[in-house]
């Protein structure tokens, strides 16, 4: 028996052999297909019950084993498992198009969208109404059928070329490692990092040290390694990825997603893939995003520059440096924040045990929302490193299933991300509760030491369990607006406002204590964590609307006459570029946000909800960092609605006005 085609509630992980998957899909594909039929075969009146809220009840089963399988190809992948999404991701695309240009169906969406001023509809499914009708006009209801067809050869091509490129990515990742046996090419490092270093070198049956592209790898090497030479190495072995005009290479694959996008978007009836993405978010029009990047590109750059001068200037009276160098960058700003903080990672990781970090996050979570937790090990997992946990509110109720990740391996991809197993809806009267997944990368713990981490560790941990909690407190009727099925650029709020907890000393008192002594975080290295808060904030902003321009650079104009993506790249990073170019390294053939990603035409969509998130903890502050009025507000208003509503409307109701920029210019010093 396929364990993916029985009825489950949670995913039976122990029980999944790589030979389920493609009979499953088959078989949840043709099981969704013949519930649209019925739909379409119905001859009743077309009417919300009956066509709009049956189309978004259908093909659960297909949606929980897709949630598997792609969560699996992200977190525990292999040869053969990559091998399947190549196969199964074109089935799906056409799957998705039979829906979407199904002329029977979409007939009958349109004639209950015609008469939606006179149907008693709840706004939520108004939101739902419009949404499906737009799935299908957005996608090429409307269209010829020599157009369809060619729709249909785009999405296929494109799901294809999305997974290449992430493939080539994470096996280029894996196929670098920097094998040193002389300890002086360690010098600077700290003895945790050394020691993590020595366990992969052995894991490998090598001598010596090993230093890989995995993020708790190469930032520490980046940070503190004093061999110059081999942070040159390491950084371009790590900036080039996918740029080596060899079997991984990815300079063609983003050239033909950049096209093929393009050329869906004129199939529709939009200017660019970027009018098309835009026209759902709250920002609208990429004319608007262009002015709202530029608008913080012109108030970040005088800071970033002056920030730049100060650590040339640094670097040139510490070791006599001419030519600040990208490699260079991460080593003589913790140098430079060290010297005018007196505030080192080092100092800080000790009181940032992961357990720790992880009961802080709850501690946090419980005190706003009344969440209780509990871990359990009744809870099928796929690999020993996922922990699981349930969720209650304060009358004992289930909330949510939550499964964390938090350690790196070869079979997953670099990052953090927030996915589901299960989404919340509600169905003949039941309220089916989410299962939620946070997965990071977090070092390992070692022979000596627990897995301890670094401050901005501490605020992906927390940036993920925004994500997490707007999965685990979803309260809506349809599957499709549930959670974090929002517009793209709200969707960071949950996420970016949590990260201001762990720079207020009251949430830090619950969690930041010394992994051996059990001392709280002392009050002056809390203050040193807020003061250096700002530290660069001017060059960090620039790094990220440079990713933003270079978004909207690829989606937002007509990628026909571009034939090197390298200097196409350097155009878009012109105004944002500090550093001398380096032309062995290539950002767009790694950029995975927004060539496998959900990204394209939204990367800008991170500092705009910056602006959200620092407007929105404004408020918090006001009235008290745990203050339970403001955060039943964000609750009820925010985390529970999902994609109801407009999410200006749903903001508004939370702070009582729209966001405005100048919380976000005040807390990055930059008024």
């Amino acid at each position: 028996m396929n364990p993916l085609l029985s009825a489950f509630d949670t995913a039976p992980f122990s029980q999944l052999k790589n030979e389920h998957f493609m009979p499953a899909f088959v078989q949840a594909i043709a099981d969704a297909r013949a519930e649209i039929d019925a739909i379409t075969d119905n001859k009743a009146v077309p009417s919300f019950k009956n066509t709009i809220a049956a189309l978004d009840y259908s093909g659960k089963q297909l949606d929980r084993v897709s949630s598997v399988f792609f969560n699996l190809n992200s977190a525990e992948t292999n040869d053969e498992i990559q091998k399947i999404a190549q196969e199964v991701s074109p089935l799906l695309s056409e799957f998705g198009n039979d829906i979407t240009l199904n002329v029977a169906l979409f007939k009958r969406v349109k004639a209950v969208y015609d008469q939606r001023e006179s149907l008693d509809l709840t706004v939520e499914e108004q939101t739902l109404l419009d949404k499906k009708y737009k799935g299908f006009s957005r996608n090429g209801a409307n269209l010829s059928e020599d157009k369809k067809k060619r729709l249909r050869e785009i999405d296929a091509e494109l799901a294809k070329l999305k997974l290449t490129f992430g493939e080539n990515v994470l096996a280029e990742t894996n196929a670098y490692q920097m094998h040193l046996t002389d300890e002086a090419d360690l010098d600077g490092l700290p003895e945790g990092e050394k020691e993590a270093a020595a366990q992969l070198a052995q894991s490998k049956d090598k001598e010596g040290w090993l230093i890989t592209l995995d993020y708790p790898s190469y930032i520490p090497f980046m940070k503190y390694a004093t061999n110059r030479k081999l942070r040159k190495e390491l950084s371009i072995a790590f900036g080039s990825k996918g740029f080596h005009k060899d079997a991984l290479d990815n300079q063609e694959n983003v050239l033909k997603i950049a096209r093929l996008r393009h050329e869906r978007a004129a199939l529709l009836g939009y200017a660019t893939h970027a009018h098309f993405v835009l026209e759902e978010r709250m920002a609208e029009t990429p004319e608007k995003v262009q002015e709202f990047l530029n608008e913080l590109l012109a108030k970040a750059k005088p800071a970033a520059v002056k920030e730049f001068q100060q650590l040339k200037d640094f670097a040139k009276e510490l070791d006599g440096i001419e030519q600040l160098q990208k490699w260079d960058a991460s080593y003589y700003s913790e140098k430079l924040k060290q010297k005018l903080f007196d505030l080192d990672d080092e100092k800080l990781k000790p009181y940032f045990k992961l357990e720790n970090v992880i009961a802080g996050v709850f501690k946090v979570a419980e005190k706003l929302f009344g969440l209780q937790f509990q871990e359990v090990f009744d809870i099928d997992t796929y690999h020993s490193d996922v922990k699981t946990y349930r969720i209650y509110d304060e009358h004992k109720k289930l909330v949510s299933l939550f499964y964390a990740d938090f350690h790196p391996r070869a079979g997953k991809r670099g990052g953090a991300w927030m996915t589901s197993f299960k989404s919340q809806y509600v169905e003949n009267g039941l309220n089916e509760r989410p299962q939620v997944s946070n997965v990071c990368n977090f070092t390992k713990p070692t022979a000596s030491k627990p897995s301890l981490l670094t401050f901005n560790e501490v605020t992906t941990l927390f940036h993920e369990f925004g994500h997490g909690l707007h999965g685990m407190l979803a309260n809506t009727v349809y599957p499709s607006l549930s959670g974090t099925s929002v517009y793209w650029d709200f969707v960071e709020l949950p996420s970016q406002i949590l990260e201001n907890w762990c720079y207020e000393k009251e949430a830090l008192a619950l969690f930041a204590t010394h992994y051996e002594t059990g001392a709280v975080i002392p009050m002056e290295l809390v203050q040193k964590i807020k003061d250096s808060a700002t530290f660069q904030e001017g060059m960090q902003t620039l790094r990220q609307l440079s990713f933003g321009l270079l978004d909207m650079a690829w989606h937002g104009a007509d990628p026909k006459a571009i034939t090197d993506v390298k200097a196409h790249e350097d155009q878009a990073f012109e105004g944002t570029d500090l550093y001398p170019a380096t032309p062995e390294t290539c950002m767009s053939t790694s950029f995975s946000h927004i060539f496998q990603g959900g990204y394209a035409s939204g990367y800008y969509s991170y500092k705009w909800a910056e602006v959200l998130d620092a407007d929105a903890f404004a408020y918090f502050k006001e009235e008290g960092i745990f203050n339970k009025e403001v955060a039943t507000k964000f609750k009820e208003h925010i985390l529970s609605k999902g994609g109801t509503e407009n999410p200006m409307e749903l903001y508004k109701k939370f702070r009582g006005a729209e966001p405005k920029i100048e919380p976000l210019l005040e807390r990055a010093g930059l008024l």
